[in-house]
């Protein structure tokens, strides 16, 4: 008699055997959604944005750099032009800066936002995302939505309403030309001497222009 195994057709013993693995998502790990997550998928998604760009760049990669399913990534940040805006964001701080540009005297405002501006793309940490977004704002209008809505909306444009002169969007879009040549020339183009002079000269040079831009009641000059 051979009918005593007890196993059906797949193998798999009706007495307490291996039950057969569904098919379907993972199921998530602690690792996937405790709090750590999101801050491992934001430097994952600076990461691949900086050396892929933001055509190479998708969120199935972000989420496989991150060691977390690609559903998390959708989770917390929503699409791929929201992870890149939101990894930009890290860079700029929108939220901490604009105050600490209008604390102090108003005839140092210049100074301040040119410190500030060219302090981050000194920083290697935080260059290698605006490098990213600088060189795919030039072809991809997704990238130059967020290069706009980053350092006019968020940045230049909230400083110049506070400090409450005709025409701030115009005022913060001459700021923002000089601010992003500045930056395009010295750091994704390497034009020299501009690419080595001493940052001090820069700001030096640069802040008086910017002072006059945000806050003379002709910023023509």
């Amino acid at each position: 008699m051979t009918g005593g195994s007890g196993s059906d057709a797949g193998g798999t013993s009706s007495t307490g055997g291996t039950p057969p693995r569904r098919r379907g998502r993972p199921a998530r790990t602690a690792s996937d959604t405790g709090p750590g997550a999101r801050e491992r998928i934001l430097a994952a998604a600076r990461t691949e944005f900086a050396e892929r760009g933001y055509d190479k760049t998708s969120v199935r990669g972000i989420a496989k750099a991150a060691g977390v399913d690609s559903a998390l990534v959708h989770h917390y940040f929503g699409t791929k032009d929201e992870v890149f805006a939101a990894a930009i964001e890290v860079s700029f701080e929108p939220a901490l800066v604009v105050p600490a540009v209008l604390a102090g005297p108003t005839d140092d405002v210049g100074e301040r936002l040119a410190r500030y501006f060219i302090g981050i793309w000194e920083n290697p940490a935080t260059r290698a995302p605006l490098l990213a977004i600088m060189r795919s704002a030039l072809t991809h209008e997704a990238a130059a939505k967020v290069l706009r809505t980053f350092v006019l909306r968020r940045l230049l444009e909230r400083i110049a309403e506070d400090l409450d002169v005709p025409d701030p969007t115009f005022r913060a879009e001459l700021a923002a030309s000089h601010l992003i040549g500045i930056a395009l020339l010295r750091y994704v183009i390497k034009a020299e001497p501009l690419a080595s002079v001493d940052i001090e000269e820069i700001i030096a040079t640069v802040a008086p222009t910017l002072q006059r831009y945000l806050t003379e009641a002709d910023p023509g000059g």
